[in-house]
C-alpha cells in the first residue's frame, strides 16, 4: 500500500493535506479505509477485494471496472459511516439476501448526506443501493442487477430510499430486482433517464412529496411507474412499454401532474374481466384530483381505467389509440374528460367535424352501456366486434342514448396529435 501525498497551496497563507492511497489487497484496503483521512482519494487497483467494507470518513473511494468488492454472500459489500463520500467506478457483488438486516451493495447509514455513488456496477440479490433518513443522495451511471433466479418479491429493490430528501438518480439501469426504485416517505428526489427492465414497478412512490421524473424507460415490468399515497409528483415525458399490470398508477394521488408519458402494449395474459385485471394504460383508482395530458397509451388491454372515487382526476389532451377497450370505468357518476374545450383523441370516435374546427360535433363516450355490459357478462365478449354491435355503438353515439352516464369526452379531437405535429404531442 502506497501513500501519495498532494498540497494545495491557496491564495491565503494556508493550505490543506490530502493523500492518495494505493490499495491492491482487501487488508490494504481495510487498513486505508481505517486511517484514510477527510479528503484523502483511496484508489484500488484491479482485482477481486473479498470481504464486507465500511467508510467511516469523508473520503474518495475509486476503481476500474476491473476492481470488485465480493461479499461471499454475507452483509453488505460497502457501508457509508460519513458524510462527504465518493464511491466511483466499482463492481459491487454477492452481497447479502436478508432484506431485514438490509443487505446491499451500498448501505447508507441514518443521518448522511452528500453522498456520490457514480459508474458502480452492483449484482446481488438483496438491496442494490439502501438509505435511510438521508439527504443529498447522487447516484449516477450506475447497473444494478438484482437475482433473476429468485421471485420477483424476494428480491431487494435496486435502489431503496426510506425518508430520504433531495436525492438524485440519473443515468442509471436497473434489471431483475423488486422494484427499480422504492421510494418511500421521501422528498424531491429527481429521477431521470434511467432504465428498468424485467422487475415489478419501474419506479414507485409510496407516501412522497415533491418528487419528479422524466426520460426513464420502464420494459418488460409488471408495472411502469406506481404513485401511491403520495402528492405532488411530476411524472412526464417517461415511456413504460410491454409492462402487464398498468404503464401508470395513480393510487390514492394527489395535486400530481402526469403529463407527455408514452405507454404502449399494457397486456395481462392472465386477465380476467370479472376481475378487472386486464392490463391499463393508466390506472386511477382512489381520491385525488391530479392532472393528466398529453400523454399517449396505446395497443393496450384497456387504456384507461377508473374505479373507486377516481373522478377527481381529469384527462384531457391525450392519445387513446388501438386499445381493445378505451376506458373501463366502474362507478355512476358522469365524468367529464375534457377542459376549457379541450379532449382527448379517441382512434374508435366515430362523430365527425362538420365546422372543421378540429373538435368533433357530438361528444364521445369511450365506456357506453354495451361495454358495462360486456363487463358484467364476460361470456359475451365474443360478440364486441360483431357488425350488430359496432352498429348499435354508432347509434347510440349519434343519438346520445347514454346521456349522464360514465365517462364523457365532450369535445374529442378529431386528428391524431403525433401524426399531425411530427412525432410528438
Amino acid at each position: 500500500m502506497k501513500k501519495v501525498p498532494f498540497l494545495f497551496l491557496l491564495f491565503f497563507p494556508l493550505f490543506c493535506s490530502a493523500a492518495q492511497w494505493d490499495v491492491s489487497t482487501s487488508q490494504e484496503l481495510r487498513d486505508a479505509l481505517s486511517k484514510a483521512g477527510a479528503g484523502d482519494e483511496i484508489v484500488m487497483s484491479p482485482g477481486t477485494y473479498e470481504g464486507t467494507f465500511s467508510i467511516p470518513t469523508s473520503l474518495s473511494l475509486r476503481g476500474s471496472k476491473d476492481s470488485i468488492i465480493d461479499a461471499a454472500g454475507k452483509g453488505s459489500c460497502l457501508e457509508i459511516k460519513a458524510s462527504g463520500i465518493k464511491v466511483s467506478g466499482l463492481t459491487l457483488k454477492n452481497y447479502g439476501a436478508d432484506l431485514y438486516e438490509r443487505n446491499s451493495g451500498v448501505l447508507i447509514n441514518e443521518g448522511i448526506e452528500d453522498i456520490l455513488l457514480k459508474d458502480l456496477k452492483i449484482e446481488g440479490t438483496g438491496f442494490g443501493i439502501r438509505a435511510d433518513k438521508s439527504e443529498k443522495i447522487h447516484i449516477e451511471g450506475c447497473e444494478i442487477r438484482g437475482n433473476k433466479r429468485k421471485h420477483v418479491l424476494d428480491r431487494g429493490d435496486g435502489v431503496y430510499f426510506n425518508y430520504v430528501k433531495n436525492a438524485v438518480l440519473q443515468n442509471n439501469k436497473v434489471r431483475y430486482t423488486r422494484d427499480g426504485f422504492y421510494f418511500e416517505n421521501t422528498d424531491r428526489t429527481q429521477s431521470s433517464g434511467n432504465y428498468f427492465a424485467a422487475l415489478q414497478y419501474g419506479i414507485h412512490y409510496m407516501y412522497t412529496r415533491g418528487d419528479s421524473a422524466w426520460n426513464n424507460e420502464a420494459e418488460a415490468c409488471i408495472g411502469g411507474y406506481a404513485l401511491m399515497s403520495s402528492e405532488k409528483i411530476r411524472l412526464f415525458d417517461n415511456l413504460s412499454k410491454r409492462t402487464v399490470e398498468f404503464g401508470v398508477l395513480l393510487n390514492e394521488t394527489d395535486a400530481s401532474e402526469v403529463s407527455n408519458n408514452h405507454v404502449e402494449r399494457v397486456k395481462n395474459p392472465r386477465g380476467k374481466p370479472s376481475l378487472d385485471t386486464e392490463g391499463k394504460g393508466i390506472f386511477i383508482y382512489g381520491g385525488g384530483i391530479n392532472t393528466v395530458e398529453g400523454n399517449s397509451f396505446e395497443a393496450c388491454d384497456i387504456g384507461a381505467g377508473v374505479a373507486m372515487g377516481g373522478e377527481g382526476t381529469v384527462l384531457h389532451n391525450n392519445r387513446f389509440v388501438g386499445n381493445r377497450l378505451q376506458v373501463r370505468y366502474i362507478g355512476s357518476s358522469s365524468v367529464e374528460w375534457s377542459r376549457e374545450g379541450v379532449g382527448n383523441y379517441w382512434s374508435s370516435y366515430q362523430g365527425w367535424d362538420l365546422n372543421q374546427d378540429g373538435v368533433g360535433d357530438i361528444p364521445y363516450q369511450p365506456n357506453d352501456s354495451l361495454d358495462r355490459l360486456f363487463w358484467l357478462y364476460p361470456q359475451s365478449r365474443f360478440l364486441m366486434d360483431s357488425p350488430l354491435v359496432v352498429f348499435l355503438r354508432f347509434i347510440t353515439a349519434q343519438f346520445q342514448l347514454d346521456k349522464g352516464k360514465g365517462i364523457v369526452d365532450s369535445n374529442p379531437i378529431m386528428h391524431d396529435p403525433i401524426s399531425t405535429n411530427k412525432g410528438t404531442l
